[in-house]
């Protein structure tokens, strides 16, 4: 979808880092401690410049990412597979870490792309606010609208924060979410390949 295709622009204006770190400060206040004692002294500016890191994707564009393309490939036109993919997002409801691994495939038609952008583009959509589904849908629309690929499937595997560490508490319980486009989405016999790839050992 265009609407994935884009860096994210703020609906509001985008508040100054002092404003920010004003607001850490008011939720150190409001968690019960002292923001001006020594040891959270430096912290509001620590979880600032961290929160540039964990949300750096609203600034990036996936079509950047997979704009290059390689055709002297000797042929091939089978499965491209990069499996076990880690990566770590931020749950929208909670704004605490989901982590785990993806593991994306595609059948060449134009081209095929650097396998490292595969990576980056799983960083570029899981470095935002997210929900595992949502962004198990964005990474493979980006593949099928820049690469046009035959055919694609996305499996993330993860643990989520706001279930281990709060809530019930579900420790090592782990979200599994899938996607599949083109051939993959038609026939199954391709889908079993797929999860008997990314399952060998």
């Amino acid at each position: 979808m265009e609407a994935h295709a884009r860096p994210i622009e703020a609906a509001a204006p985008r508040p100054t880092q002092e404003e920010a770190e004003a607001a850490v400060r008011t939720l150190i206040a409001w968690a019960g401690d002292d923001p001006s004692r020594e040891g959270l002294l430096e912290t509001p500016g620590r979880v600032v410049r961290a929160y540039g890191e964990f949300f750096a994707g609203y600034t990036q564009d996936p079509r950047e990412v997979l704009a290059r393309t390689f055709n002297d490939v000797g042929g091939y036109e089978d499965v491209v597979l990069v499996r076990d993919i880690p990566f770590s997002s931020h749950c929208e409801h909670h704004m605490v870490p989901f982590v785990g691994k993806a593991h994306i495939a595609y059948l060449p038609k134009d081209g095929v792309v650097g396998l490292s952008k595969l990576a980056r583009l799983v960083e570029v959509f899981a470095r935002r606010l997210q929900t595992q589904e949502n962004l198990t849908s964005q990474i493979i629309e980006a593949i099928d609208e820049h690469l046009t690929p035959r055919g694609a499937a996305v499996v993330l595997e993860a643990e989520h924060m706001c279930m281990s560490i709060r809530g019930v508490r579900a420790h090592g319980a782990t979200t599994v979410t899938h996607r599949f486009s083109g051939i993959f989405a038609k026939d199954h016999q391709q889908q079993d390949r797929f999860f008997a790839m990314i399952r060998r050992a």
